[in-house]
């Protein structure tokens, strides 16, 4: 435990206190004015400079010291779930129908407190930008800061973000060189027949027939066409078609997710769905439209930056709390755009690993307010090494 650690685990009930509020006060994506709000007063207050409005409801705090030319950007997400929350707590959601079932409450609050250590004792040189991002949670909202200029305003050399992860042990950091986090891409294929009588399917061209082999045929993308060695999955969430036993509807609609961990992959993938679904239909007289709706990009963290990251985990955690090299994972997160412009690392915090500890989007999560002193203390020694005299180590 480190002198640094141990001051944040002093003063970090303010910070859970703020956590909880949030909590209690969910916000959708784009929708997170309250919190947004809370957000800008708490940096302004602390005497950062405050860019409110960006991306619609993101705010960036940023504070520069010294002559220092090195820029550094730390993300933390804001938006909330349409979930009904089970969680039981005392400070579970008053807004029906929403919770925080991801922790981006946490996420929030572990910035907030770095950002007042770093603004009342932080030891740096150079220009460090706090971004609080809305809608990660589908919204794109990584996207849409970036299209009001984030990186042009606000010039990082590098960005960083954390996200927890239940089943791993608490305060836990897992990092990854590489592909870390799944493209994450969808598809709606309707298949369009002729309608008729159950009982005369020979004056009918059944949609649902179709369906039925298509939604098999797409399995075969994963084991037949995409290298063994390589991630990617293709699920068929939703088949809808047809309300009456007696009744060949006239068309069929099937929902589909579609991840890769590879940007080659994800290209295969729609290619060969895209061809399966007309031939599927075409061998059963149907015909098929094929609307796919790109979704977030692979989450690639680059090796310098990322070594960077787990050196100063190693220095205040030490090796028995630091997993060097995790597995990837085929959930999505759009923090990926901003690493298609910016080098940087994503990384995760563990949120517990107890039996009956829920996953994030499951209606009984909670964020584990242990970590916000591990978060904040992390985010703070990170800030303090790159924009400190050392700096970040050499790009390659």
């Amino acid at each position: 435990m480190t002198y640094l650690l141990d001051a944040l685990q002093a003063r970090v009930g303010e910070f859970v206190s703020l956590r909880r509020d949030i909590h209690r006060h969910p916000e959708l994506a784009f929708e997170e004015h309250r919190t947004s709000a809370l957000v800008a007063d708490k940096l302004e207050g602390w005497g950062y400079t405050v860019h409110r409005g960006l991306g619609g409801t993101g705010v960036v705090g940023t504070l520069q010291r010294g002559r220092g030319t090195r820029r550094l950007g730390l993300r933390a997400d804001m938006d909330a779930l349409p979930i009904e929350e089970a969680s039981g707590a005392d400070w579970r959601s008053q807004r029906p129908g929403l919770m925080h079932a991801c922790g981006h409450d946490g996420h929030t609050a572990m910035l907030l407190a770095a950002a007042r250590h770093l603004a009342e004792q932080g030891r740096f040189d150079g220009t460090l930008n706090l971004i609080f991002q809305p809608a990660e949670e589908g919204g794109g909202g990584a996207l849409r800061m970036m299209a009001d200029g984030l990186f042009e305003h606000h010039p990082c050399d590098a960005v960083f973000a954390m996200h927890n992860m239940p089943g791993i042990p608490q305060g836990r950091l897992v990092f990854r060189e590489g592909a870390a986090m799944a493209s994450s891409d969808y598809a709606t294929i309707t298949l369009t027949g002729t309608g008729g009588h159950g009982a005369l399917p020979q004056h009918a061209a059944d949609p649902v027939v179709a369906a039925a082999s298509l939604v098999m045929a797409l399995q075969t993308v994963v084991s037949r066409n995409v290298d063994p060695l390589q991630a990617a999955v293709v699920t068929v969430g939703a088949l809808n078609a047809g309300r009456a036993n007696n009744v060949i509807p006239a068309s069929a609609t099937l929902e589909l997710s579609v991840r890769a961990l590879d940007r080659e992959v994800r290209a295969l993938l729609e290619k060969r769905i895209k061809a399966l679904a007309q031939a599927q239909a075409e061998s059963f007289g149907v015909h098929a439209r094929v609307d796919w709706r790109a979704g977030y990009a692979v989450l690639v963290n680059t090796p310098a930056e990322t070594a960077f990251a787990r050196e100063v985990a190693l220095e205040l955690l030490g090796p028995g709390q630091v997993t060097l090299q995790g597995p990837p994972l085929t959930g999505s997160e759009d923090f990926a755009f901003m690493l298609e412009r910016v080098p940087g690392s994503y990384l995760f915090i563990g949120n517990g690993d107890a039996p009956g500890n829920c996953m994030v989007h499951h209606p009984g999560y909670d964020f584990n307010d242990d970590n916000i002193a591990i978060g904040s203390a992390y985010w703070v020694k990170l800030a303090e090494r790159f924009l400190g005299e050392e700096g970040p180590p050499a790009r390659q």
